[in-house]
């Protein structure tokens, strides 16, 4: 469904106040550039990394190097949450011996496993990938766990009725019923693995935007620090609105009557 014009309307004039208010608050000097820089300071910013780079890499490649590792852990994330989780879903044997590990690991902060996988895989990308992928795993497991388990009984034993086996039940009303809270899931994963990412890049790393936020803030400039930061929330913004398009394909039924 598109937005209707009235939302629209009123997402827009909440980023124009917002960006007016940035100007204001910085233009009169109330508050120090250290905390706040100007728009223009950080557009500045934004020109010299684009152009000259950033501690031996290019924007391009920092922003390159953080997407390769959030795309390799999501990726791995959807082709072994998904399945496993419609599966425990449908068998409670199956999810009686993988709930317990995941309600366990699921509400400790990143840090707090990351040493020790560090120790586990080093301070390469394996252990950074291995972090990115615990983060998503865990709400689209849970997402597809509950999205099979509030179907209706009276589809199945509709089905049933009709003559169909367990895996046409599975593949035919499962599956497609539970595909809304799929999505739900996998684009929740997503935000989980991009706020991630940065404690993933804290380790041993020499690239990615949310490693240059870090190392920009050691040397209090602020005006890199929000470049970074509005690059990230500029293309998570971007990257959900990815999956809302293949949602919008792939669940074409959705919204209607």
């Amino acid at each position: 469904m598109k937005k209707p014009k009235t939302e629209l309307y009123l997402s827009i004039a909440t980023v124009v106040v917002i960006i007016v208010a940035w100007f204001i608050s910085t233009g009169s000097g109330s508050v120090s550039e250290l905390f706040i820089p100007s728009p223009a300071s950080v557009w500045k910013s934004f020109v010299e990394v684009l152009q000259d780079g950033y501690k031996g890499s290019t924007l391009l490649q920092h922003l390159g190097t953080s997407m390769k590792r959030l795309v390799i852990a999501y990726l791995l994330c959807v082709v072994t949450a998904v399945p496993l989780g419609l599966l425990s879903g449908y068998n409670s044997k199956v999810r009686a011996i993988f709930e317990p590990i995941i309600e366990f690991y699921r509400p400790l902060p990143p840090l707090a496993y990351y040493t020790i996988l560090t120790l586990w895989m080093g301070i390469d990308e394996e252990s950074k990938l291995a972090l990115l992928y615990l983060a998503g795993f865990a709400p689209i497991y849970i997402s597809c766990v509950a999205g099979v388990i509030r179907i209706k009984e009276d589809y199945i034993n509709g089905a049933l009725t009709l003559g169909a086996n367990k895996r046409q039940i599975f593949f035919y009303v499962i599956f497609p019923a539970a595909l809304t809270d799929v999505f739900t899931g996998l684009r929740t994963a997503l935000g989980v693995e991009y706020t991630t990412l940065v404690a993933a890049e804290m380790v041993a790393a020499t690239a990615g935007i949310g490693w240059v936020v870090l190392d920009a803030s050691k040397y209090l400039r602020s005006d890199i620090v929000f470049m970074g930061v509005i690059i990230m929330g500029i293309t998570g913004i971007l990257l959900d609105k990815i999956i809302q398009l293949i949602e919008k394909q792939v669940i074409h039924w959705k919204g209607r009557s």
